[in-house]
């Protein structure tokens, strides 16, 4: 592990040297790159020198204690031996965790698609609050949020919603989130007031950038016609509302929200790059076992995955057995109670596979 940190400071090192050399902005495709390479390793390298200082003021508080024989700089070394061996732990355990294998797509800006299952009406409801509550949790990290697609519900929320979300690392933070969300709760529709139970499902999509799909013109059935509201009414004179069928895989992607038909056909296309290239790299899943047990767990959309008790406001995460009681602050966006201890156990759920592997 330490050869391998070593190489990483010395290439973020190496980078530093680049960047400082006269003309390097004038190419601003490597000057991204480079700038890009060096914010990764700066994480790593931090840590690694924070780890280097902890670990030679321990050695140092060691070499005191054995050879020194002043008593006042022995009780000190003892006193700080205890919090320096647990930093020098905890530093080691995180450096083994920063160079777990990156996923690629933790980086980008992903396709948010939630679909009403089971339950009806209820079901819409629910929809709709739990993007509204995805929503509120990407405005409190600078994150923007754009709707692509909305069919609305009988009763009000929402059978379907599509959007895109960009900021700093989106994937990475809600890429476990895809599966089934189960509510439990009395809809206000219900005079008997017995509790019902919906589910809705969450896709989260890593987006595509064009270069990586490749689309025959000819496979592709591109149809316009008016946007649409609840009821079927017409909300559009003109017709901007656009349907992409993608012939060879038979999928359809179908957009009204932008002012233009230019407009929603261009992210009608970027959810179906999406869908595609996330669609192939399933197929290369499935195909590779190790890689397929690897993924058990994080986020079959077939999966239930939650559950949000309304009556005694409870949320459960049924991979990891985590249960918090407070689903009022998790519907108004306070999801990092749930989203940090799935990060942590994927990652520790890693760190076990690699270490297994290594032996």
């Amino acid at each position: 592990m330490f050869d391998k940190l070593i190489e990483v400071e010395k290439r973020f090192e190496q980078i530093q040297q680049s960047l400082m050399e006269p003309g390097i902005a004038n190419d601003q495709k490597r000057y991204r790159s480079m700038m890009k390479e060096m914010s990764d390793l700066k994480v790593v390298v931090d840590a690694f020198r924070e780890y280097k200082k902890a670990k030679s003021d321990l050695d140092g508080n060691k070499q005191i204690l054995s050879s020194e024989s002043d008593p006042d700089l022995r009780e000190m070394a003892k006193d700080e031996l205890s919090g320096l061996e647990k930093q020098v732990t905890t530093l080691e355990e995180q450096l083994k965790i920063l160079l777990l294998p990156k996923d690629p797509n933790d980086d980008k800006n992903i396709i948010l698609e939630i679909r009403a299952g089971a339950g009806g009406d209820e079901a819409s409801l629910f929809a709709y609050e739990l993007f509204r509550a995805y929503s509120y949790f990407a405005t409190t990290l600078g994150w923007r949020v754009e709707t692509m697609s909305i069919s609305e519900g009988n009763v009000g929320g929402y059978k379907e919603v599509i959007a895109t979300i960009t900021g700093d690392k989106v994937y990475s933070k809600l890429k476990y989130e895809s599966g089934v969300h189960r509510v439990q709760r009395v809809p206000k529709t219900e005079a008997s007031g017995r509790i019902h139970t919906s589910t809705i499902t969450v896709a989260v999509i890593p987006e595509a950038e064009e270069a990586e799909v490749k689309i025959n013109p000819t496979d592709l059935r591109i149809d316009v016609m008016r946007a649409s509201g609840a009821g079927g009414q017409s909300v559009n004179k003109t017709e901007s509302a656009v349907r992409l069928t993608h012939l060879p895989s038979g999928l359809v992607v179908y957009c009204q929200e932008g002012k233009s038909q230019t407009s929603n056909r261009d992210k009608a296309m970027k959810i179906l790059f999406s869908r595609l290239k996330q669609a192939e790299e399933e197929k290369v899943l499935k195909e590779a076992s190790d890689a397929r047990l690897a993924q058990i767990g994080t986020g079959d959309r077939s999966e239930r995955i939650r559950t949000y008790n309304f009556p005694q406001s409870r949320v459960t995460d049924h991979r990891i057995g985590v249960t918090i009681h407070s689903l009022t602050e998790v519907m108004n966006g306070a999801l990092n109670p749930l989203i940090e201890p799935l990060i942590t156990h994927y990652q520790a759920e890693a760190l076990k596979r690699t270490t297994e592997q290594r032996h």
